[in-house]
């Protein structure tokens, strides 16, 4: 059964006065934020925002999955004792809200706990961006809000389908919390998907700013020129040497391996044929090839976070699988320029990507290479039946990327190695262009590990989220610039 909690408030300034309310759906397990809610309600008291803000939570979560079990955290004494059934409810303009909230999950389903307002800013912040967005004259518009990034880590981070942080910690010790992974590259860049002429002083500062209040996710969200292409990279290239099992990437066509190593601040040392010391962006390489990456869209497996790789029963997109992949195929549609889309074989990949192509007019090219991990017997397990079952062999798993599951499955390295021969036939075929790969949690984390030259262990440090966008863009000389990092703005 899955397990969300859901944090509301609200907010009246005059109290009666202008008033709005904010929610947020998260998983327990990562602190991944599942669904945003906020509307400015005009004239209101404190109390009938704050519960018209657990309506709206209560009602996003049963949207996510109507048989969840929720936990409501909220730092309103009053709707948490009367929700409980410890206190009484006199007000007649309560009467009527508690009881809507009640009827929207099965009692034995939802349970209440206060918390102080400082540990409740997602939800607030939410509230007070619908109420200014009321000052304005409109209603608030998830493309717009900061909340997310201005609240503080719920959990440790970690993709909860795929082995991430979460369940290292939680073999360790059953507990702890961490950041979300930073996402973003280069402040001074305010494109992401490929690049563009460097940017004004205006948008440096906004792109500066933007990246300190999100700082897992992109920046300048709402940027409208995320997928072009121009003559110069708006962010220095940072190299990607092998990574420690051997597997890193291999140079572009066209590389010669002669190339300058970077540091983050853009100066860094000449290497074969390269000049010295130097600062800057260095030589024109050209438009990058950038891979858009996407993972799929939900299926019923996700919510319950089993393992779903290529070996198991290749399940479709559930109904909200396919509300995401319309969602995400709007916002690419919207944003930019993507030129060619590639999917995965497997079902619920190619679901996603057809949808998305649909709408952009492409027609869907497959590659077997961006597959998911074939699981071996652990395919349809939690992880806690597998540690239940393979004790031994999961923590195995955990501790060295050339450990397979049982029973066959495939290894990290052996993953790696496929992954980076898809990616090199890609770059061969698409240089200089946009494609959209829609593939799995595995050969995301894999293409962003190799970019960055992180060791194998780091696939255990990134979030990725069902529907979600990363990308990568790749140069001419073998460089490759990380831009994004699990967005799913497009789902808020």
């Amino acid at each position: 059964m899955p397990r969300f909690v859901v944090e509301a408030d609200g907010g009246s300034r005059g109290n009666p006065g202008p008033a709005g309310y904010g929610a947020v759906v998260l998983d327990p397990a990562t602190g991944e934020t599942l669904a945003e809610r906020a509307e400015f309600i005009g004239v209101a008291t404190n109390n009938v925002a704050e519960y018209k803000g657990l309506i709206a939570g209560l009602t996003a979560a049963r949207e996510l999955a109507p048989d969840a079990t929720v936990l409501v955290r909220m730092d309103s004494k009053l709707v948490v004792e009367q929700m409980s059934g410890r206190w009484k409810i006199k007000h007649p303009d309560m009467k009527p809200l508690a009881a809507r909230a009640a009827k929207i999950l099965p009692r034995a389903q939802v349970t209440y706990e206060w918390i102080p307002r400082e540990r409740n800013k997602h939800a607030d912040r939410l509230a007070n961006e619908a109420m200014d967005a009321g000052k304005r004259g409109e209603q608030w518009e998830p493309s717009r809000s900061t909340a997310f990034a201005a609240a503080p880590p719920a959990g440790p981070p970690g993709d909860a389908a795929k082995g991430a942080a979460a369940v290292r910690a939680a073999m360790a010790s059953g507990g702890g919390t961490g950041t979300r992974a930073a996402a973003a590259a280069g402040t001074g860049a305010d494109t992401l998907f490929g690049a563009t002429d460097a940017p004004s002083g205006d948008a440096q500062a906004r792109a500066a700013e933007a990246a300190a209040v999100r700082a897992a996710s992109a920046v300048a969200r709402d940027t409208d020129t995320l997928f072009g292409a121009a003559e110069a990279p708006a962010e220095a290239p940072a190299e990607a040497p092998a990574g420690a099992d051997g597997t890193g990437p291999r140079p572009a066509a066209g590389s010669d391996g002669g190339h300058a190593t970077r540091t983050a601040a853009g100066t860094g040392t000449g290497t074969g044929t390269g000049t010295g010391t130097g600062t800057g962006w260095g030589p024109d390489m050209g438009a990058p090839a950038t891979f858009v990456l996407l993972r799929h869209g939900e299926t019923a497996l996700t919510p319950q976070k089993r393992f779903s790789g290529s070996g198991g029963t290749d399940p479709e997109l559930s109904p909200a699988g396919r509300r995401q992949a319309a969602a995400v195929a709007e916002a690419l549609a919207a944003r930019g320029t993507v030129q060619a889309v590639v999917s995965s074989p497997l079902r619920r990949c190619r679901e996603t990507a057809q949808a998305v192509a649909d709408r952009l007019g492409l027609p869907v090219a497959v590659e077997e290479g961006l597959r998911e991990t074939d699981f071996g017997a652990w395919e349809g397990l939690t992880f806690a039946e597998v540690r239940e079952r393979f004790p031994d062999d999961l923590q195995a798993w955990l501790d060295s990327p050339k450990a397979a599951p049982t029973g066959g499955g495939e290894s990290f390295t052996a993953v790696t190695r496929r992954v980076s021969a898809a990616r090199d036939r890609l770059l061969s075929a698409h240089a200089g262009r946009t494609v959209l790969l829609v593939t799995h949690v595995t050969p995301v984390k894999t293409l962003v590990r190799l970019a960055l030259g992180a060791p194998p262990e780091s696939l255990f440090k990134m979030e990725l989220s069902a529907a979600s966008l990363s990308a990568v863009a790749y140069y001419a000389d073998g460089n490759a610039s990380v831009r994004l990092l699990n967005d799913t703005s497009h789902l808020r």
